[in-house]
């Protein structure tokens, strides 16, 4: 799924996820639960402001984010409870 991300550039300049839209839909990244890099991308785990919990990563040479993994919150919900 192709996405728009909106970033925050640290002082180091390195992009940091603050937000990502799917669609006309904005979620705001409430959290940064993990960050990893792989040889041709960078990875972001986080919790968005809908309590959903997403992996997105960020192609270096095409410039594109995609999302890798979402987690509905009702879900994540149920598993802690049984």
């Amino acid at each position: 799924m192709k996405i728009t991300v909106e970033c925050y550039s640290g002082y180091r300049g390195e992009e940091i996820p603050r937000a990502l839209w799917l669609g006309e839909r904005r979620v705001g990244v409430e959290e940064i639960i993990d960050r990893w890099l792989a040889p041709d991308h960078r990875y972001f785990k986080f919790r968005g402001d809908d309590r959903g919990i997403y992996i997105i990563r960020h192609d270096g040479v095409s410039l594109q984010w995609q999302v890798t993994f979402y987690q509905d919150p009702a879900i994540a919900y149920q598993n802690r409870n049984g």
